[in-house]
């Protein structure tokens, strides 16, 4: 059992390294004009979906239900729809700074849906272990030194991010108990494909308009990072991290977004380490072991049933 949670947490923990990496990436990407916010979703979106079809063929062929995939459909428009889509038109209206304080929001909402729809008691421990991770990832946030990437409508941006924030928390809260009926990949290649379908019918202009020839290699880099990194093995890892972990504690990972950026400018001399720094990590981590022991957020499976 210690296994099988800890397989959860390093999922978690793999998927947020990632995702803490992907504003900064698709800012850069997006600044020089070409590939557009609904581009990039494009390129996210498809991707996924060519990758997750492609390592299918190399599996077991699972059988899904018509009912099954309808409700795939329905996670496929909150957890990559609206959650990819508004997040990467967000980030390209705001700067990568608020985008990543918006997204310290999600595991709020996440504790709220779960206690209204999932019956999740908010314990004291749980509601602490989000306040405390909170604050320190605002700290890490706040006092961020790259201030180079402004948004050109941040008030919009902010309420796209939020948005992906609030799609991505009812998707984590409705499909708790159903993602465990397939394996990871079955889910995904058709929760990417009813994604792509529906992105298809407004990203023709965009793609017949882009300039191709223009994307240089750099931005090149970008994308694939986003696409194969950002995507295709970060919802793998959340996937694992939903089958093993409560909807609160998946969702207490986003903490760790700013962690991550922090490290990485540390490591690359843009940042350094401050003692505040270690207080913040210490808040975010104090956070997430609160939320873990809470009562609310003990393993969900003991013999593979509720």
């Amino acid at each position: 059992m210690k296994d099988f949670r800890l397989k959860g947490h390093l999922a978690m923990l793999g998927a947020n390294t990632m995702w803490g990496l992907m504003a900064p990436v698709a800012k850069i990407v997006m600044t020089a004009g070409v590939v557009t916010p609904l581009l990039m979703t494009n390129f996210r979106i498809f991707g996924a979906a060519i990758l997750f079809w492609c390592t299918s063929l190399f599996m077991t062929p699972e059988k899904v239900s018509r009912k099954d995939l309808l409700l795939l459909a329905g996670a496929g428009m909150l957890g990559i729809v609206f959650n990819q889509g508004c997040y990467i038109f967000g980030v390209g209206l705001t700067s990568p700074g608020e985008a990543s304080i918006i997204t310290t929001t999600m595991p709020l909402w996440v504790m709220l849906l779960a206690a209204v729809i999932l019956k999740e008691p908010i314990t004291l421990k749980k509601f602490g272990g989000i306040l405390l991770g909170g604050a320190g990832a605002l700290i890490l946030v706040l006092n961020g030194t790259s201030t180079a990437m402004k948004g050109d409508n941040a008030t919009v941006g902010d309420l796209l991010v939020l948005t992906a924030q609030l799609s991505y928390a009812l998707y984590l809260t409705f499909y708790k108990n159903f993602i465990r009926k397939y394996s990871v990949v079955t889910l995904m290649k058709w929760m990417f494909t009813f994604a792509s379908i529906a992105m298809l019918t407004i990203s023709i202009p965009t793609w017949c308009s882009t300039r191709w020839n223009e994307i240089s290699n750099t931005e090149i880099f970008g994308i694939g990072y986003v696409v194969f990194c950002a995507t295709f093995l970060a919802y793998i890892f959340t996937m694992i991290g939903q089958k093993n972990l409560r909807p609160t504690l998946v969702g207490m990972y986003n903490y760790a977004q700013p962690v991550i950026a922090s490290a990485v400018g540390i490591y690359l001399g843009l940042d350094r380490f401050t003692p505040v720094k270690i207080v913040a990590v210490a808040l975010i981590f104090s956070g997430v072991y609160l939320v873990t022991i809470s009562k609310a957020a003990k393993p969900a499976i003991t013999d593979g049933k509720e």
